[in-house]
């Protein structure tokens, strides 16, 4: 046998084959364009003051350039509780942590009507009073001053578990299909948490704890897969601190000691830190402080409390606390750090949340 021309024969046969199944293929589909997301506006969320029982959720659209000054209470008539601490959206509902309260809101995200609300307490009736949300895989996992994470299935909307984790625990991040978790022990002055507890995401478990610098509260993770931990220290001798841990290894990289620079967000290669006037800019691919103000054009923030950034037009939003007592703000800056227009919202605003078209 000749195995020369057989296999010359076998190939022509192959791309007679492939040519007739390509035009079939091509007469028949239909190439569709690709969608681009559009953004619908943004949601506000108002902390209040502790104890004032006088959170509320703003909306600001950007079609019609209106701002509705508490859309929670307007669509459930009822106001939404005792310090409202966290609120994201997961596919088709928004999720919003009420600490004080002790509850979890979930609404329809396109028009904040409630879905369920959850009461967080314990076997013993006690408050567990969460704190954080983040998502993975159809699950929500949420942090409870109580030191518990718990499991909620974003379906059913049922809690499968409660994960025991360290003292106090506040953000969250996820990275190489593990949970990073905050333990801060900020109730516990001056006897604070310094851990970081690593749930693995299969089995649920914790499976180890990383020690960094006393009270981390601020945790999320970059497009390398490196995990950073924002520190407060004990407002004394020990400094703030910024921690980077490699999930891939769950070891510390390096610590930058008495860093400043407080809540954190971090988009592409970027980590803006709020800080005094506005934020600061941080490189995580060299590692390195890019811009110690990002404000550029004189704009005054008084208590810069939340930075957020939206990843589809590169508007960065600082939210401003004012006296934590009145009504704050919050600021739409563009890329360059100039302003491009202001919205006055409820008391202490300390996050945005884009929704899309």
């Amino acid at each position: 046998m000749n195995l020369k021309k057989t296999a010359i024969k076998s190939i022509a046969l192959l791309v007679v084959a492939t040519s007739i199944i390509g035009c079939r293929k091509n007469t028949n589909e239909e190439i569709l364009p690709d969608i681009v997301p559009v953004r619908k506006g943004i949601y506000i969320l108002n902390e209040g003051g502790f104890n004032q029982n006088n959170s509320s959720l703003s909306y600001y659209d950007f079609e019609g350039k209106i701002l509705t000054a508490d859309i929670f209470k307007q669509e459930n008539y009822r106001g939404l509780g005792d310090t409202g601490n966290d609120a994201q959206i997961y596919g088709s509902k928004m999720y919003i942590i009420v600490n004080a309260s002790s509850t979890v809101e979930v609404l329809n995200a396109r028009n904040a009507k409630s879905i369920k609300q959850f009461t967080f307490k314990t076997d013993q009736n006690v408050n567990r009073q969460p704190r954080y949300i983040v998502f993975n895989n159809n699950k929500a996992f949420i942090s409870s001053y109580d030191g518990t994470v718990a499991v909620l299935d974003t379906a059913s909307l049922t809690i499968e578990k409660y994960i025991t984790v360290g003292r106090n625990p506040e953000q969250m991040a996820i990275a190489n299909g593990k949970l990073y978790v905050a333990n801060s022990g900020g109730l516990d002055y001056p006897n604070y948490d310094k851990t970081v507890s690593v749930i693995d995401l299969l089995t649920l478990t914790e499976i180890k704890k990383i020690t960094v610098t006393l009270n981390p509260n601020g945790v999320t993770a970059d497009q390398y897969g490196d995990v950073y931990i924002k520190s407060v220290g004990n407002y004394d001798d020990v400094k703030p601190t910024l921690t980077i841990i490699d999930s891939k290894t769950d070891l510390v990289k390096t610590t930058f000691d008495n860093f400043n620079g407080s809540n954190m967000t971090i988009t592409g290669d970027l980590a803006f830190f709020t800080v005094t006037g506005g934020a600061k800019i941080f490189n995580v691919q060299t590692e390195t402080v890019v811009k110690e103000q990002f404000v550029t054009d004189g704009t005054v923030i008084t208590s810069p409390y939340g930075v957020d950034v939206d990843n589809l037009t590169g508007e960065v939003f600082i939210t401003d606390a004012k006296n934590y007592t009145s009504r704050g703000e919050v600021f739409c800056f563009d890329k360059d750090g100039k302003k491009k227009y202001v919205l006055t919202t409820g008391i202490s605003p300390n996050g945005v949340i884009f929704i899309n078209k």
